[in-house]
């Protein structure tokens, strides 16, 4: 038995997007349950829109993701004489033919069409030229398929289920431009059976292209692939996710600070479920995932249960698994962070506090600055002169310690608190602002830890001048 083949195939015209991904992800997981291969091949023929730069992003965002490929890329703008070739055959055969309409004849008829509400299609003007009649033509043409005009076309879906679609409703799809170039439909099935793709998922905005596509497969004698389109993802307000609704790239959550095996994790479970398991590793849901078990039903995009899961993965996450990642936001940041002891201390500091690794860089971000910017807030509270007074005792006995570690930090502002007649927040926070330029922070002895004795002296110390 043939093992089965997947395919993702994006379009190079905007980043690797949510909807995508997902679709990436369950073609991916098929693959990996069953020993398939997964291919990757990018659909690029819209030369105005593809660039090089999203070819990139994507490819990018497909690794930082895990979602490898065994074959590919391959770009549909290189495959161009294979389409040749099957537009050629179909002529042959007799089951495509030469349209001349102008873009303004057909235009004009659509508009005929739904002002005496009929369905505006194609009305088949060319469809029986013979190639006498093409031979006296000196006017630019299209090819269009000639579909059957009776009967219907069933779509065997596994998530959907059986649709049928009238043939009648169908008109002559175009699959070769006036400017010499394939159409989307044509190049997908062409693609799809060269490459023996023996699964197309997809997502549902896909659905009414598919009994056109079943024609083409029928008309060149090819077999059919298993199809199972999945539902879009909208947001809270029930419409397709869009940029109003937050960020919807991949690239764009990373840069956030998600990590990818939480994404993985919500996008596998937006739509599909295991039982009620939220917490899902990659190697679960290869067991666990079937193409039959997902919804026929939208799913809505929450951002905050993702924020959430983000969350579970960053706490149970080894720190040095962060660490990269981490140095990667800083480097956006313009702040040059190495990898090591002291990011190591700063990422277990901060992991309980933190759901994504921009959260965390927030927090830590001070002990890899030379000088901290004071936040309003911060300053607010430094300029009470009762805080000389708090550091005026506090200082002398941090410099008095020989070892600098919590339990003698610990002691040291238990004893100024207790000299002060103060409660510990009065003292703690200063500190907190003095060390790292905002009242909110991770706790002041991991603060100190971080920076260091002289560090954290200098900072205390800048405090007292006018």
């Amino acid at each position: 038995m043939t093992k089965p083949r997947l395919r993702f195939a994006p379009s190079p015209t905007g980043h690797l997007h949510i909807g995508g991904a997902r679709t990436a992800l369950y073609n991916w997981l098929i693959a990996q349950k069953t020993g398939g291969t997964f291919v990757l091949r990018v659909e690029d023929t819209d030369r105005e829109r593809s660039t090089q730069e999203y070819v990139d992003s994507i490819m990018q965002a497909m690794t930082w993701l895990g979602l490898s490929w065994q074959e590919g890329p391959f770009f549909q703008t290189q495959r161009f004489d294979l389409y040749r070739e099957h537009m050629q055959k179909l002529l042959a055969e007799k089951k495509a033919y030469r349209c001349y309409c102008t873009a303004e004849e057909l235009e004009a008829k659509r508009a005929q069409a739904t002002q005496e509400h009929r369905k505006p299609k194609y009305e088949g003007t060319c469809r029986n030229l013979t190639e006498a009649d093409w031979a006296k033509e000196t006017r630019p043409f299209c090819i269009r398929f000639k579909a059957p005009q009776e009967g219907s076309t069933l779509v065997k879906d596994e998530i959907k289920g059986n649709i049928e679609f009238q043939n009648k409703e169908m008109d002559d799809l175009i699959i070769w431009r006036t400017d010499d170039s394939p159409t989307y439909n044509f190049t997908v099935v062409v693609d799809d059976v060269t490459m023996n793709i023996t699964h197309v998922i997809r997502g549902d905005d896909h659905l009414n292209n598919t009994p056109r596509q079943i024609l083409l497969y029928e008309a060149f004698d090819y077999p059919l692939p298993i199809f199972a389109h999945v539902p879009m993802i909208l947001g809270a307000d029930k419409a397709r996710l869009s940029k109003r609704h937050g960020a919807t790239s991949v690239i764009a959550y990373r840069d956030m600070g998600y990590l990818p095996e939480a994404l993985l994790n919500y996008l596998a479970r937006l739509g599909w479920s295991y039982g009620d398991k939220e917490v899902m590793r990659l190697k679960e849901m290869v067991n666990y995932f079937e193409t039959s078990a997902v919804g026929k039903s939208p799913s809505i995009f929450n951002p905050e249960k993702l924020l959430w899961l983000n969350g579970i993965y960053i706490r149970e996450s080894k720190p040095e698994d962060l660490a990269e990642e981490l140095i990667r936001l800083f480097k956006l940041r313009e702040i040059e962070v190495e990898n090591n002891a002291t990011l190591i201390a700063a990422i277990k500091a901060s992991q309980e506090k933190s759901k994504t690794l921009a959260e965390m860089a927030d927090l830590v971000e001070f002990a890899f600055l030379d000088h901290v910017p004071w936040s309003e807030a911060g300053k607010k509270m430094l300029e009470n002169e009762k805080v000389k007074d708090y550091f005026g005792r506090l200082i002398p006995k941090l410099e008095a310690l020989n070892t600098f570690d919590r339990d003698s930090l610990h002691q040291v502002v238990e004893t100024c608190i207790a000299e002060l007649g103060i409660k510990l927040k009065e003292l703690a926070q200063p500190i907190r602002a003095a060390l790292t330029g905002t009242t909110i922070s991770i706790g002041i002895y991991e603060a100190m830890l971080l920076l260091g004795k002289e560090k954290s002296l200098e900072r205390l110390k800048n405090c007292l001048k006018d």
